[in-house]
């Protein structure tokens, strides 16, 4: 199996990109395990193995890691591949493509269970591993022994290892039978191109299982196994697997495999300092989707959770992402999730995308959501994203406008709106559009006629813009929210205006 480095390489010369751009044997992953949606932690790791093999000029592989039956969801791994598609994340290789030239898959683990089967044998026979048959409470007595001691529990390594036919009489007893990996006695450090050198002591280590009562392989093994045959030689994943990486070197040694380098990003957190958590609100990146943001903003948004081009620059698209990324730019410190700076930066990328990408996101956003506004008419979208500049996300849009596109009965009029803007002073709203109902008929439906016909009316009446726009806005919005108003009565025509103003005067009177 190709590998990149030699084994008495001390350090990872990333920084020096300028001199590896052509090499082809970089190789990077992204992992997910489908028991949730896509979560930003998990995008910002797929973010950073892609801009490391685009960077490189390597390959970057998705593989879904599935042995968590218990909380598996099936429904989230084709929502987890369209949040990295989303985000414009692609992969060269493993789930979801059509070809497979490596002949390394498949890649999803639940189809791998004979690999795994393969190199457990293995490690059995060559006395690397054994059998155990503790029960939960047998296990539970030995914790609070270790607790009562005042020392961390670690399992006790039988001084004989079970046979195969111990552990086939012992699972027809009912006992639950893992496999433990007999763990050397040895500290070991784990060389992380962002934290250095960690050192993880032998009293730390203990004979940690890699098969479940179940039959299926533990993270641990999985992992190991699958970034070796799919010949992953640089891992980049969060600060939390930092200390496990311990067991993946020792389990890699126990196989033969090659050593990957290892990249470790620092942890997300929220604004008191605390690790991100779903409590915190979203933090799912589907959730951030379906809330109107834009991929752009997402990106580079993620891309700052604890890496930084240098000097002032926070704005990149994601190709210049790919060209400004380095190893050196990631950070020790746990970066904060700011929300309010995530809105600004869609507000930016709102402002300065162009109409054709600005068309493209909002169609796609008003088919996740339930909304009256037609998602296959170009000439109303774009009316509507002119007639809302200076919104930050696209729900802004949908708060102004979507009731233009509800039925004529079916909006519920704000009784606050009513009373300030129909009812006071006598009713002076509801005069005015008892007036102007029947001139409105008579005026050509575009915008500049129907701003001439308003501002002269308003000469004749003495009224300010204002006193006749606002009565107008409620009647046919039910609120005082809504797009200018005559790109709100365009957008209508004159038939649903006419009618709206009607159906308002008439509940009037029907309150009387």
């Amino acid at each position: 199996m190709p590998c990149l480095f030699s084994a008495n390489e001390s350090k990872f010369y990333i920084a020096d990109m300028d001199n590896m751009k052509n090499m082809t044997n970089i190789k990077t992953r992204f992992a997910p395990s489908p028991t949730g949606s896509l979560h930003v932690g998990g995008a910002r790791t797929a973010l950073f193995n892609y801009c490391l093999a685009r960077k490189l000029g390597g390959k970057f592989l998705l593989r879904i890691e599935d042995t968590d039956q218990a909380r598996h969801d099936e429904g989230m791994v084709d929502l987890i591949v369209k949040d990295l598609r989303w985000l414009g994340i692609e992969w060269d290789e493993g789930f979801g493509k059509d070809h497979d030239p490596a002949g390394i898959g498949p890649f999803r683990q639940s189809e791998r269970l004979g690999i795994y089967k393969t190199h457990i044998k293995k490690l059995l026979d060559e006395g690397k591993a054994y059998y155990a048959f503790d029960t939960a409470e047998e296990l539970d007595v030995l914790r609070e022994a270790a607790k009562a001691e005042k020392q961390d529990f670690r399992y006790e390594r039988p001084a004989t290892f079970p046979t195969e036919d111990q552990a086939d009489a012992a699972r027809a007893a009912g006992k639950p039978v893992v496999v433990r990996f007999a763990c050397p006695v040895e500290d070991v450090t784990v060389h992380d191109e962002v934290f250095g050198d960690v050192l993880v002591t032998a009293d730390q280590m203990d004979d940690f299982i890699i098969v479940k009562a179940d039959g299926w392989p533990t993270y641990h093994l999985a992992n190991v196994i699958d970034d070796a045959l799919m010949g992953i030689n640089l891992i980049c994943r969060g600060q939390e697997f930092l200390k496990q990486s311990s067991r993946h070197i020792v389990l890699r040694e126990a196989f033969g495999f090659p050593a990957p380098k290892y990249v470790h990003l620092p942890l997300i957190m929220d604004m008191q300092g605390k690790k991100l958590s779903k409590r915190d609100g979203d933090v799912e990146v589907d959730l951030f989707r379906v809330a109107g943001y834009l991929p752009e903003a997402m990106v580079n948004f993620i891309a700052l959770l604890g890496w930084s081009p240098g000097g002032d620059r926070e704005k990149f698209t994601l190709p210049e992402l790919v060209e400004l990324f380095d190893v050196s730019g990631i950070g020790k410190s746990n970066p904060k999730f700011d929300r309010d700076k995530l809105l600004s930066f869609n507000t930016d990328a709102v402002a300065t995308a162009g109409e054709a990408r600005l068309l493209e996101c909002f169609k796609e956003f008003l088919e996740e959501i339930p909304t009256h506004i037609p998602s296959d008419n170009d000439q109303i979208l774009r009316h509507l994203l002119r007639a809302n500049a200076g919104f930050r996300t696209f729900p802004d849009v949908l708060k102004k406008s979507d009731v233009l596109f509800a039925p004529n009965d079916s909006y519920p009029f704000d009784e606050k709106a009513v009373q300030k803007v129909l009812a006071k002073n006598d009713g002076e709203g509801y005069v005015v559009l008892r007036d102007i109902l029947g001139q409105l008929a008579e005026v050509e439906w575009n915008a500049d006629p129907l701003e001439e016909w308003l501002r002269s009316y308003c000469e004749q009446k003495e009224l300010g813009m204002g006193k006749v726009a606002q009565p107008i806005r409620v009647a046919v919005t039910g609120t005082t929210i809504s797009p200018p108003i005559f790109d709100a009565l365009v957008i209508l025509g004159k038939e649903n205006t006419l009618a709206r103003i009607s159906r308002c005067l008439a509940e009037k009177q029907t309150s009387e």
